[in-house]
């Protein structure tokens, strides 16, 4: 039991020191980075928020920025998955598992290689400097994982179940809208959160199709953040910009932290 706990808070201090560290950083002073263990009188300071607000007026700008993105891509990613994710659970089961393992492939496949193509495919049809374009690489790099947590979901229901609605005379739809998503509603909610923090992270597409500086999303932003000279890095900056980026997803787990640990959780026990 102590050898458990002592784990788990290895764990926690390894998972948790990183967050720590940038709050941490994000109110320090340039003196009190420097040397960290020495007793600074003026340690503590909130200059690096005024600053990076002051000198970023469009730091909100960029904010929503990528709230729009992680929007449209989950919607999107969602909305192409969850009747796939039905079909791939009703298939045989032969073909499923090679279904699965070509998604669980793709799922792993490094989307860097892809880079230079999306580029030349956003060149062709024009779909730069515009934010809902950005949903359509996004969804299709998440729709494997998509496609992977939301068949199994869709698996584990009982079978009973869709039987009954169907001698009901509930047709496909019908049973998908008023019975089948709701049970999964902790699956998709966990899917969701995934999407999402893919969309509001990405940072080499929307590098290259974003060149407007008010449609830039909060990663490429933060890359742009200057210090005085080029020999300066703004460490306190940056901290501050990462720490204010992260808020809302923090806001978003822990208002559906229920769904997520339920649908993390779903098929773990059985019985």
């Amino acid at each position: 039991m102590n050898n458990t706990r002592n784990y788990l808070c290895l764990i926690l201090i390894w998972s948790l020191a990183p967050i720590f560290w940038q709050a941490y950083t994000s109110f320090c002073t340039p003196e009190a980075l420097i040397y960290p263990l020495k007793n600074i009188s003026n340690r503590w300071t909130l200059e690096n928020y005024t600053l990076l607000l002051s000198s970023n007026p469009s730091f909100l700008r960029y904010l929503l920025n990528s709230t729009i993105v992680g929007i449209s891509t989950t919607f999107l990613t969602l909305l192409l998955a969850i009747p796939a994710a039905y079909s791939i659970s009703k298939i045989k089961p032969i073909i499923a598992g090679w279904v699965r393992l070509f998604l669980l492939s793709a799922a792993l496949f490094p989307y860097v290689l892809l880079f230079l193509s999306l580029l030349e495919i956003a060149r062709a049809l024009n779909i730069g400097n515009n934010l809902f374009a950005l949903s359509i690489p996004y969804s299709a790099l998440n729709m494997p994982l998509a496609l992977l947590l939301l068949s199994s979901s869709f698996k584990d229901l009982p079978i009973d179940l869709e039987e009954a609605a169907r001698l009901e005379g509930l047709n496909l739809w019908q049973r998908l809208r008023w019975i089948l998503i709701p049970l999964i509603a902790p699956a998709t909610a966990s899917t969701s959160i995934l999407i999402f923090i893919f969309s509001w992270n990405e940072y080499p597409i929307a590098l290259t199709w974003i060149s407007k500086t008010e449609l830039l999303t909060l990663p490429v932003a933060i890359s742009r953040i200057a210090g005085s000279s080029v020999y300066s890095v703004p460490y306190g900056a940056y901290a501050a910009a990462t720490v204010l980026g992260s808020i809302p997803l923090l806001l978003i787990v822990i208002i559906f932290q229920k769904q997520i640990v339920s649908g993390l959780t779903k098929g773990a026990v059985k019985g």
